[in-house]
């Protein structure tokens, strides 16, 4: 199965590079954030049926089959050898140097609870800093969700054993 991805992936990444067309460009065509546009091209998002024909006139070199094997719900899994890029390596370490001012901040502001993976959006930015420099904006916008109070008596699998 990882074979097939890494293939798929390949000629995704190939139809974007005969395009000549940026992340950013695509995601203007077709409505989607630049992040998930890459997700889409490494299959790590799934395809929806509504999207696809914004992605097709967006690359319209991109062949009928892969159009299909997109709107199969991927494998969303990771190499752990990317740890070693500089780029992944510096996120994760900001997200590690950061991480529990942002939770503390997340629970003073909502409440005990997590930012959600799934019902997310990310996009990436190239901004000026007030000192003229291009500087990076990483926009994480995950909708919050509450920690659950586990009562036993809102558990619906014990309500059957009863």
């Amino acid at each position: 199965m990882a074979e097939n991805k890494a293939f798929i992936t390949h000629q995704l990444q190939s139809v974007k590079r005969k395009s000549g067309k940026s992340y950013s460009q695509l995601a203007k065509e077709t409505g989607l954030t630049n992040v998930y546009v890459a997700q889409l091209l490494r299959r790590q998002a799934q395809l929806k049926p509504e999207t696809a024909p914004k992605l097709q006139a967006a690359l319209p070199d991109l062949p009928q089959e892969l159009i299909k094997e997109m709107m199969i719900p991927p494998l969303r899994s990771y190499d752990p050898n990317l740890i070693q890029d500089p780029t992944i390596y510096r996120l994760n370490e900001a997200v590690m140097h950061f991480g529990e001012s942002i939770k503390e901040i997340i629970n003073e502001e909502f409440g005990d609870g997590i930012m959600s993976a799934i019902d997310f959006y990310c996009s990436v930015d190239k901004v000026k800093g007030v000192d003229g420099k291009d500087r990076v904006a990483l926009v994480f916008d995950g909708k919050y969700l509450p920690h659950s109070e586990q009562k036993s008596e809102h558990m619906v699998s014990r309500l059957h054993l009863e």
